[in-house]
């Protein structure tokens, strides 16, 4: 978010806006901040780009649709208003979840608005408009935020009395949607149940835990017309923010309750799955007979979103991936194992999406699918499943990742959790420093990160360096003098991570998103500053849940952990 600021052009507001930032995917801020201006603005200067780049036509359908939350409504009449005042057509597609609106948007050949903070707290929000072909990437940004500067400066020139926007912001005669349309959230039904097998998930008991995701009535539906048995749970009137990366055990604990209380009326559930509050992101749980619960274990056993993708990967049998750098390494394991060609991205699902178009456009593989550690998974290319052909949808889906699971659960006749136990003995720690500053964050990365442009090398012993960059192609050996500032590197960061500590020799370093460190006993550390917040984050893998943890715990101890050690050692 931009600091905010009193304009003193603009005559008729009383107070100072905020202007909305891109973070990683979308517009996101706090509600206070998302007045009626602001989200006309930007959905107006959006609309205008891609008129600019021929992606949409003068007078056609712009999709409206957003979450559950309390703040939503209003977000969408002033986007409402902002398609109208552009010339264009509204169609309400009510309440349903992101990858149903742009399934829809891109059928159809039409741009979407979906109002949406997906997993952040009530009090924030945000706009995620989409192209007839999929997502906004980030090529397109600078072109919608020079758009977004022109419109800015045209609704704060207006009169108090021209503007159709009060003192405080807000539209003053807001516009009613249009009469709901359900052509979108239908199409999106049928896309599940015409491409994976009715009856196939016969003799399974699924709890929905439905808090209120966005999603939480049509994916009870979709499981039902498949032939699960459905129990629902936790429908909540108020805004609950599901994190998938970040799930507590205080959540667990209340799974679980979930679970006991539907055993009290029948069999226990074989899983609980849920999404998050735009349903672009799946939460998957076993649930364990009572007779395998080690003491003081849990029944519910979650399965985090890197690994829940690599069984859908396998499910849909893919021969072309792409994931975030900071995915579970298990990942890069298994597609090694399968032969299928992973590439690394930047963290964001605009990221993902560009790979998967790279990956398309080489015309060299059939079954391109993407995903990422929130569990969100997209498909680069059509796939043959066994009822039918599930067509390609490049964005973050919960439902595809959901399925895949208990239908490869299901085929194989075994439980979810026995699935699971078949993925590579892999543990994920993430944890964060809130309120760091950004500069700090960008210092300690100028200090790491050498000025070549070789993104990830390999330590081959006697000085040898190689850049391993690029996916799927041999090393190559680096030459002077780059060779020697990624020495100087590797002997940087063995400073803080050291034997101490219980780190060994620095094997490879990728700098393609922060700096992920891998070490000779297969421990992987990642630092990176976040996106579109004040914060450094800190990711960690290992062959153990609890030296995994131990890492995080590591790097987040005040006052001398191995973050705060960077920030006083390079800013």
């Amino acid at each position: 978010m931009a600091e905010a600021r009193i304009d003193p052009t603009i005559s008729f507001l009383n107070y100072a806006p905020v202007p909305l930032a891109f973070g990683t995917s979308g517009l996101r801020g706090l509600v206070k901040d998302i007045t009626d201006i602001e989200a006309y603005i930007n959905v107006k200067a959006t609309l205008r780009y891609l008129l600019s780049i021929g992606d949409i036509r003068p007078g056609s359908r712009v999709v409206v649709a957003g979450d559950l939350r309390p703040s939503t409504d209003r977000i969408m009449r002033a986007g409402a208003q902002a398609i109208i005042d552009s010339g264009f057509q509204v169609e309400n597609a009510g309440k349903i979840p992101t990858p149903a609106l742009i399934s829809h948007s891109i059928s159809s050949r039409c741009a979407g608005v979906m109002v949406t903070g997906s997993h952040i707290p009530f009090d924030r929000n945000g706009i995620k408009i989409n192209k007839t072909v999929g997502e906004i990437l980030k090529a397109d940004e600078a072109g919608i935020t020079r758009e977004v500067e022109r419109v800015r400066a045209e609704e704060y020139s207006r009169t108090a009395t021209a503007s159709a926007i009060d003192a405080s912001g807000m539209l003053k005669r807001p516009p009613a949607l249009p009469t709901l349309d359900r052509a979108a959230e239908e199409a999106y039904v049928r896309r599940y149940l015409s491409s994976f097998t009715g009856g196939g998930l016969s003799g399974l008991r699924v709890l929905v835990y439905q808090h209120s995701a966005v999603g939480r009535d049509v994916l009870p539906r979709i499981l039902r017309e498949l032939g699960a048995e459905v129990i629902t749970a936790g429908r909540s009137d108020m805004f609950i923010p599901i994190d998938t990366e970040n799930i507590t055990g205080e959540q667990l604990d209340r799974l679980e309750e979930f679970a006991v209380v539907a055993e009290t009326s029948g069999r226990p559930p074989h899983a609980i799955v849920s999404t998050d509050g735009d349903s672009d992101r799946p939460l998957v749980t076993a649930v364990l007979p009572a007779s395998e619960v080690k003491p003081g274990g849990r029944r519910v056993r979650f399965l985090p979103g890197d690994l829940l993708g690599i069984i859908v990967a396998e499910y849909l049998n893919a021969d072309a991936a792409a994931v975030p750098i900071s995915a579970n390494d298990a990942v890069e394991r298994r597609m090694g194992e399968r032969g299928v060609l992973l590439e690394k991205t930047k963290i964001g699902s605009p990221y993902v999406i560009s790979a998967l178009d790279e990956l398309r456009g080489a015309g060299s593989h059939e079954r391109i699918l993407g995903w990422e550690a929130n569990g969100g998974f997209l498909t680069g290319s059509n796939i043959a499943l066994s009822a039918g052909t599930l067509a390609a949808l490049p964005t973050r889906d919960a439902i595809l990742p959901i399925l895949a699971n208990l239908f490869a659960a299901a085929e194989q006749g075994i439980g979810l959790s026995t699935l699971w136990d078949r993925l590579p003995a892999r543990f994920g720690c993430a944890g964060l420093l809130d309120n760091f500053p950004v500069a700090a964050s960008q210092a300690i990365l100028a200090r790491l990160i050498p000025a070549d442009s070789t993104i990830d090398v390999e330590f081959a012993g006697a000085g040898l360096v190689l850049d391993r960059s690029r996916a799927g192609d041999t090393a190559a050996r680096l030459a002077q003098p780059a060779r020697k500032e990624w020495l100087e590197r590797q002997a940087t960061l063995s400073r803080f991570f050291t034997r101490a500590l219980g780190f060994d020799d620095i094997v490879r370093i990728n700098v393609l998103d922060g700096v992920r460190v891998y070490f000779q006993n297969d421990d992987v550390v990642h630092v990176r500053p976040s996106g579109n917040a004040p914060q450094l984050r800190i990711y960690a893998n290992s062959d153990s849940q609890a030296r995994a943890d131990q890492i995080v715990e590591l790097g987040l101890r005040e006052p001398d952990g191995i973050l705060r050690q960077l920030e006083r050692a390079f800013t």
